[in-house]
């Protein structure tokens, strides 16, 4: 397997950048100077009662944000000092706006107002640098707006595109029946490379399944990861020659976490084992061999990935865990049962990795890439003084706490992880499982980054020769 590291994340410059530059700087700017308007009243009654009174609903709504976010393990890492801030800001212009729309003169009472929608924008710009959803304004109108994806084109098209050249690959949007999950998705999103239009039938491809987030829609790994420049290359440079890739709904909405398992969140186990591989194999011919089917995941999916390839063996041959849990959280372990199976202990243990793998015992042909994060270079830094990391690992989390906060059950002291652990467990029952890591953020522009340095070994391990790389 290649064990390279990317540095830095090509190809997430193309607009008004979302993520750094002069739009969120003046986003926050304007947010402050309104935030200063709004509260620059000069009576003693306003700077003695209602400010006061503003700024405790501001920490109380920062306060309840963070318990919230740590209640239901919504992130996988701290989110920044300046998160709570901004939202600490949000609160106090809306107080501002609502105890003082009598006080003031005009102007301050419109500032204040003013201030609610860019101070909860401001918000959304800090939340967005944090995970890197939206990593330009373009990308994030053309999701806002559904604008079609790269290369989109109908089923229908496809029979005029049969026996020719085409130039890069095509995106079928696809509605994908039941056959067995009953599981409520949304349109999902299927990438058919230049090989598969070549001839006058179908050739016989792998498949990449494609699998995102917590909270996500199907279309994330184009819109958010901008895979596409990515695969269009790989496929151009390979003869046309790429795996088919479905781009699947592991929620059903934009933030249900199911964490791809059977529960009273939705069957999404059953959708992706039954539903996706059936449609995939007779409505484009994709081979239904358990070793030309692979899995690539990303934060939640990275976890999805694991589970599936280890639960099903019979199916997925291969997977690629980007930056993953150390099993299915939705919280601490407790909650975790309760919100995700209903409260069955038995039902966790099954769709819990390390379970599954010692249960199953020697696997036959399993093999996968763990691709996890380290901490940057001033963490590690202060992570090699002794104090500290003897601190951090007298705060490793007990198996109650494992999920609180998004944590994988390991605390960041620059040792082992979720990622490690997991493969050690893979190798006692003969996964052949390797642990890349990249210095940086839980962010899709490094899921992108992983995928990329990914692509040709997942497609060589899937049965296509690829340029340049040795067997």
């Amino acid at each position: 397997m290649p064990a390279q590291t990317q540095v830095g994340y090509p190809g997430f410059h193309h607009g008004i950048s979302l993520l750094h530059g002069w739009l969120p700087q003046v986003i926050t700017f304007v947010a402050v100077f309104l935030l200063i308007v709004a509260f620059a009243r000069f009576t003693r009654r306003w700077w003695l009662l209602w400010v006061p009174i503003c700024l405790v609903i501001a920490v109380g709504i920062a306060w309840a944000s963070w318990i919230y976010t740590n209640n239901q393990g919504l992130a996988s890492d701290p989110a920044p000092v300046l998160l709570w801030i901004t939202i600490g800001m949000a609160g106090a212009v809306l107080a501002a706006a609502v105890l003082g729309i009598r006080t003031g003169r005009w102007w301050q009472r419109t500032a204040a107002i003013l201030a609610v929608p860019v101070a909860l924008l401001n918000v959304g710009v800090v939340l967005n640098q944090w995970v890197g959803y939206y990593p330009t304004a373009n990308a994030a109108w053309d999701a806002l707006t559904a604008e079609p994806l790269p290369h989109q084109t109908s089923l229908a098209s496809l029979t005029s595109l049969r026996n020719t050249n085409v130039d890069t690959g095509r995106i079928v949007p696809v509605d994908i029946p039941e056959s067995g999950s009953h599981f409520n998705h949304r349109t999902e999103y299927v990438y058919l490379p230049p090989a598969w239009f070549q001839g006058a039938n179908p050739p016989t491809l792998p498949v990449i399944m494609m699998i995102g987030g917590e909270f996500n829609t199907p279309a994330d790994w184009v819109r958010s990861g901008q895979i596409m420049p990515t695969v269009d290359n790989f496929a151009k440079s390979n003869n046309g020659q790429a795996p088919i890739m479905v781009f699947v709904d592991s929620g059903g909405s934009f933030n249900n976490d199911t964490e791809c398992v059977n529960g009273p969140r939705g069957d999404a186990a059953d959708h992706l084992t039954k539903d996706v591989p059936s449609y995939v194999e007779s409505t484009f011919g994709a081979s239904s061999d358990p070793a030309k089917w692979g899995i690539v995941g990303w934060s939640m999916g990275g976890t999805c990935a694991v589970d599936l390839a280890v639960m099903h063996p019979d199916l997925f041959g291969t997977f690629v865990d980007i930056a993953g849990d150390l099993g299915p959280d939705a919280g601490n372990k407790q909650q975790t049962v309760a919100r995700l199976f209903g409260g069955s202990e038995a039902a966790w243990a099954s769709y819990d990795p390390t379970t599954v793998m010692q249960k199953h015992g020697p696997y036959t042909d399993t093999v996968g890439l763990f691709d996890d994060l380290t901490p940057p270079a001033w963490q590690k830094k202060m992570i090699s003084d002794p104090n500290v990391k003897k601190m951090l690992q007298q705060a490793q989390p007990s198996e109650s706490t494992v999920g609180m906060g998004g944590r994988d059950g390991f605390g960041d002291t620059g040792e082992v992880g979720a990622a490690e652990s997991l493969c050690a467990e893979g190798q006692k029952v003969n996964i052949n499982c390797t642990v890349h890591t990249t210095e940086g953020g839980h962010t899709w522009q490094f899921a992108a980054a992983a995928f990329t340095s990914s692509l040709p070994w997942m497609t060589a391990r899937l049965g296509i020769p690829v340029q340049g790389m040795s067997s």
